[in-house]
């Protein structure tokens, strides 16, 4: 690569063009090593380009002798000049690169030709699909962004590893949940050998437009090349099965973890016992080790050397690397040296293959810094429940303890528990629901449907009066407008009667909206269906804490060791 751009030459590393400056805390560009001053190597100096395109630096000690001659004979001409140092110009086009503290991303500013050109260098390594989402590459809200692993072997450095001639699965899927409030994230792992249903989905070749029909009771990891199958199939996969509205999409091969690894100089790991499994050629003594490029690789496709030897357990070894790598990508040794910078902005662009919303050295850099606010202590890698098929080679949805997950990260309730400060708040909230509740013969109420679910109000009039023994309810149809939340409007005088329909539903506090005067003694009491409305039976509110005994790992946990 000619670090220079268009019209320049150089025999060093673009990472040495690279200079700290202490005044802003950041790297600029630097176009010419000559640049900095021999005065004070701590003071950056910048490049402005002439009209004429020559590099004015000011620096070069030839420069400085001429410049003495022309003062000496001015002197003789029209008497001593002053000596003092004239103030540097500023210069007209900042040539810098920034990135936000916290992340790999990168920001271009300024517009040099140098920087440009490495900008569009880096722009040129992304590889894109168009999945007709036009999503923005930062959104308020909660975030969604699914990660996927293929085991596709073509690609240099791919040869060895993966089924030969396969177009590849959805060998590694993760999907990173981000809280709206940035305060926390959750990490889901889902099983590639997870039976489930493949819904229909649209991808775009030359051009035009193919709908792949779906299956049913299949591999997950199915969900990703065969039948033509792109990434935007896995993600509509993985939006049927948790119910959350994909952002984003990033996908990778075997070279990404080899040249990651390798590009932060080594991914710490903890080995909970001896490991020698041949058939990923990992090969290490118990204990703490920094691993990178094929052993890296090695260390996050050995299965049949831990645990029971399945999928599972190498989801667990995963989570553990993805973990420590989010940890040395955020330490200041990472974050603050240009060539391990460069060999991260190289690699991450080179390695990755996104959506189109997020297909740009930029929008990369935007995503990024916005999801580098989550602090890493409140980051939980967690596996999907599932349980044991009856063939001995797959896996079931644990439906009992994938929904309250999938619920809680739905309502962004942090695995972390990184929420405590609002508790008491909470309490307050919660006092609503204590107190006497009326039997359920004698709960009366109206039913809107402001979900945007087709028949949602009658299935839950028929669920109230079939299953809950309130025969004294009705169906209101559709509320005037589309709701986020649902709402139970009720009177003081039927607070007992509020509670108890609370208690079937699962309605959380947050919902319940009393009024001032009391109802006439018959009135009904009006439940508006929003769109957190899941189903008839299925609670509302989100459970406070995970079920018990799901596999979870909390990022800033160095002493997990795989066994």
């Amino acid at each position: 690569m000619d670090a220079q751009g268009p019209g320049g030459a150089g025999d060093f590393d673009p990472a040495d063009q690279w200079v700290f400056d202490p005044n802003t805390g950041n790297y600029e560009l630097r176009l010419n090593p000559a640049e900095t001053s021999a005065d004070d190597t701590t003071e950056l100096r910048r490049v402005s380009r002439s009209s004429n395109g020559d590099d004015t630096t000011g620096s070069e000690p030839r420069g400085r002798r001429r410049a003495a001659k022309r003062e000496s004979e001015k002197e003789k001409a029209t008497g001593p000049v002053s000596r003092r140092k004239p103030k540097p110009k500023k210069s007209k086009t900042k040539k810098a690169l920034y990135w936000g503290s916290g992340t790999l991303a990168f920001l271009l500013v300024g517009g040099s030709a140098a920087a440009y050109f490495v900008y569009q260098h880096l722009n040129n390594n992304i590889s894109k699909i168009d999945v007709g989402e036009n999503n923005a590459a930062v959104s308020d809200g909660p975030m969604n962004i699914l990660l996927i692993g293929t085991d596709r072997r073509d690609g240099k450095g791919n040869e060895g590893y993966g089924d030969a001639g396969s177009v590849g699965h959805a060998d590694t899927t993760l999907l990173f949940h981000v809280a709206a409030d940035r305060s926390n994230a959750t990490v889901l792992s889902f099983p590639r050998d997870m039976i489930t249903d493949i819904p229909d989905c649209t991808v775009k070749e030359d051009g035009r437009e193919r709908t792949i029909r779906g299956e049913t009771e299949v591999r997950f990891n199915t969900s990703l090349g065969q039948e033509g199958r792109n990434p935007y199939c896995t993600w509509q996969t993985v939006e049927k099965i948790t119910g959350l509205n994909i952002s984003h999409f990033m996908m990778a091969d075997f070279n990404a973890v080899k040249e990651m690894s390798t590009a932060v100089g080594g991914v710490d790991i903890c080995l909970g016992k001896d490991i020698n499994d041949p058939k990923s050629h990992l090969n290490l003594k118990k204990g703490r080790h920094t691993v990178k490029g094929e052993q890296a690789l090695a260390f996050v496709r050995t299965r049949h050397a831990v645990g029971f030897g399945g999928d599972l357990d190498r989801i667990k070894l995963q989570q553990q690397f993805l973990s420590s790598l989010m940890r040395k990508m955020k330490s200041s040794g990472t974050l603050t040296s240009p060539g391990k910078m460069w060999d991260l902005a190289q690699t991450a662009t080179k390695a990755l293959t996104v959506d189109t919303g997020i297909g740009t050295v930029s929008k990369l850099a935007s995503l990024g810094k916005n999801l580098s606010k989550v602090d890493l202590k409140n980051v939980t890698f967690a596996t999907v429940p599932v349980v044991d098929n009856t063939d001995g080679a797959t896996v079931l949805l644990d439906k009992t303890k994938a929904e309250p997950l999938f619920s809680m990260v739905r309502q962004d309730v942090s695995l972390t528990e990184v929420k405590k400060k609002e508790k008491a708040a909470k309490d307050k909230q919660a006092a609503r629901l204590k107190g006497p509740k009326a039997d359920p013969a004698d709960v009366r109420v109206k039913v809107l449907n402001g979900s945007g679910q087709f028949g949602a109000a009658q299935e839950t009039v028929d669920w109230m009066q079939n299953t809950e023994g309130m025969l004294r309810t009705s169906n209101g149809g559709n509320a005037p407008s589309e709701l986020k939340k649902t709402t139970l409007e009720y009177a003081p005088n039927q607070a007992d009667q509020a509670r108890r329909l609370a208690d079937s539903m699962g309605l959380p506090a947050a919902a319940m909206k009393e009024g001032t005067k009391d109802a006439e003694p018959m009135a009904e009491m009006t439940l508006t269906l929003g769109a957190d409305f899941k189903g008839a039976g299925t609670p509302i509110s989100a459970p406070s804490k995970a079920p018990k005994d799901i596999q979870r790992v909390e990022a800033d946990d160095k002493d997990v060791c795989a066994k």
